[in-house]
């Protein structure tokens, strides 16, 4: 019996969805086409009915993930009642978010993955990341101290999450809801400043 268009949008909604929270828990990777209907309660015969291959829906679905991302930023923000920067900082860095991963940050859990999958799913994670950018840059009017908390933020979340004993991932966190590195330079062993060029030098192409 075939669908409705208005069950089939619906059906592609789930999947998207699920995968949507798989992906975060698993990886890209980590879980195939039949897992990922099951967790939809959708047959497996059915995807391609949908979407023309795994890669397309992992595109959907960053894009899900990070809108769903940035509806609970905004709301940490809006409700904040002091600094609100400070709010989300604080909201990010939990224990919680470190335990759930499925439900959390799709940047942490997913965006190293992205430059080995194709360019709609970089270009998901860039239309992402810009606007999670401007939103932020709105509340702090500085874009790029916008860009060096969402990056603080993250990095923080993927160290707690890949330490094994809950008194060093609670150290991590806490380091960053304090605030983290405030210069941009910082010294080398020699006292000497380090600059952009220097950081960068040992992953240059040959």
């Amino acid at each position: 019996m075939r669908m409705s268009r208005e069950e089939a949008a619906k059906s592609r909604v789930a999947i998207v969805e699920a995968a949507a929270r798989k992906f975060r828990e698993h990886g890209y990777d980590g879980i195939g086409i039949a897992g990922l209907m099951e967790a939809a309660g959708r047959t497996h015969g059915g995807f391609y009915k949908q979407f023309d291959d795994k890669e397309m829906l992992i595109a959907e679905a960053t894009t899900e993930a990070l809108a769903g991302n940035r509806a609970q930023w905004r709301a940490v923000l809006a409700n904040a009642s002091g600094d609100p920067v400070a709010a989300l900082r604080a909201w990010y860095l939990s224990p919680a978010h470190v335990e759930r991963p499925a439900d959390g940050c799709a940047y942490a859990a997913l965006a190293a993955e992205a430059p080995r999958h194709g360019e709609a799913v970089r270009d998901a994670f860039e239309r992402g990341l810009a606007e999670s950018i401007a939103m932020l840059a709105d509340v702090s009017g500085d874009r790029e101290a916008a860009i060096r908390s969402i990056a603080q933020m993250i990095g923080t979340l993927i160290l707690a999450r890949a330490v094994a004993t809950p008194e060093f991932s609670a150290e991590i966190l806490q380091s960053g809801t304090s605030g983290g590195l405030r210069e941009d330079r910082a010294p080398d062993r020699s006292g000497a400043p380090i600059g952009k060029a220097d950081i960068g030098s040992g992953y240059r192409s040959a």
